[in-house]
């Protein structure tokens, strides 16, 4: 428990005597509802607090409803716009149903900041300034690099590590969870309840898991990741796209497979005495199973074969009508009419060239506009088998579209045609 997933523990030995002790540990994670969804980075650290919580030790969620309205860089080097209470509600709702998928409800004590925040006046701030320096701070990574590059950072800012560290007071916490890139934060805590007379927290940090791109931390800003409310079927395919030098970071974070086995599948892997695919399969199995359970795993795996493997078009396949509506807004030339094509019965069909993003985007087949571009610009939208690499493009009642590898779409006539 202390080793795998582990990437470093602040102080191991006192944790470990603490877990000798018997006593039942206050285990603090924060979030910040910058965001609605959890991705399988998240995951990393929601697995080691189920652990904890299996052994007895209960974990108490804090909602970051004040830092989430400051805003905290981590790492990114620049600044998050404040959110509204409102935004903030929201998205904190839907991140913890997420939450409870992985770690178990009846163990967890919710708390808001706002609990001990809310109070707060201008008086505690300045006391609760007056504890640390701004050479501390600077000592931050992300900070440090933006002072010595002269670019901006904003006294709130400063505040926000000030008011993470202030949570574990507020509910005395035992140990905090985190990811690497929290750290500074994370020892803000312990240092902060030392200076009140408290016992300081241990720090348990897990390693930042690698998104589908290969090369940065999962991120929902960078488009890397894999949400764990994602439907299996398109967990299945995102985690067949990984990298082939991921597989034994992925298993050993986010599954429960053996180190035996894990030495085996390295080993193998090295050897090229397995096809890395099948590992892949495993992997999304394993995953899906914990999200979802063992029959959806192995309907995403069976879907995957048929739609993406055997390139079969799924039988649910998604209709767009060309409506007059949507004609409007996707039409790029006229007349409407652009291109004839006589059927095998000698039926006429009439075709239209279109904007292919505000089509994929009007089909909900991608988030936005831009993220169909980029799509099309790395040859990942097919019609009717051929790969489009411009934004316009013919398309005709029948036209199959394919974005990606898992989202299919029909064009359908209606009653202008």
């Amino acid at each position: 428990m202390l080793k795998r997933s582990v990437a470093e523990v602040i102080v191991e030995e006192e944790l470990l005597e603490l877990l000798k002790s018997g006593k039942k540990l206050r285990l603090k994670e924060g979030f910040d509802p910058s965001f609605p969804d959890i991705h399988l980075g998240h995951m990393v650290a929601l697995k080691k607090l189920r652990q904890f919580q299996d052994m007895g030790h209960r974990v108490i969620l804090i909602v970051g409803d004040w830092t989430a309205q400051i805003g905290d860089p981590s790492g990114a080097s620049v600044t998050r716009p404040m959110l509204t209470a409102a935004e903030v509600e929201a998205n904190a709702q839907t991140y913890m149903q997420q939450f409870f998928t992985i770690v178990d409800k009846e163990k967890t004590e919710v708390r808001w900041q706002s609990e001990w925040f809310g109070d707060f006046t201008l008086a505690d701030v300045i006391q609760l300034t007056s504890k640390f320096t701004i050479a501390q701070l600077l000592a931050r990574d992300d900070f440090s690099k933006r002072y010595s590059a002269n670019k901006p950072i904003s006294m709130t800012e400063f505040l926000y590590p000030l008011l993470q560290a202030y949570d574990s007071v507020a509910i005395k916490a035992d140990v905090e969870f985190g990811g690497t890139d929290q750290k500074f934060n994370l020892l803000m805590g312990r240092e902060l309840q030392s200076y009140v007379g408290q016992k300081p927290q241990q720090v348990f940090m897990v390693p930042l898991l690698v998104g589908t791109d290969g090369s940065q931390k999962m991120s929902k800003s960078l488009g890397n990741y894999i949400g764990v409310s994602e439907p299996p079927q398109q967990i299945f395919g995102k985690v067949m796209s990984i990298a082939d030098s991921l597989l034994i970071d992925y298993f050993t974070l986010l599954t429960d497979v053996s180190e035996k086995e894990l030495a085996e599948f390295k080993q193998a892997l090295e050897d090229n005495t397995v096809n890395p695919m099948d590992i892949k399969k495993r992997l999304a199995r394993e995953i899906i199973s914990q999200l979802y359970n063992n029959k959806e795993a192995e309907e995403a795996e069976k879907h995957f074969f048929k739609h993406v493997q055997n390139k079969e078009v799924p039988d649910d396949i998604k209709e767009i009508v060309l409506t007059p509506e949507l004609l409007k807004k996707i039409q790029r030339r006229k007349p409407i009419v652009e291109m004839v094509k006589l059927s095998s019965g000698g039926k006429v069909v009439t075709g239209y060239l279109v904007s292919l993003p505000i089509l994929l985007f009007e089909a909900n087949l991608v988030k936005s506009k831009s993220e169909a571009k980029r799509l099309i610009e790395q040859g990942g939208v097919d019609v009717d088998d051929n790969t489009i690499i411009e934004c316009e493009c013919r398309i005709m009642p029948g036209s199959i579209i394919k974005a990606g590898k898992r989202r299919f779409a029909k064009i359908i006539n209606s009653d202008i045609m």
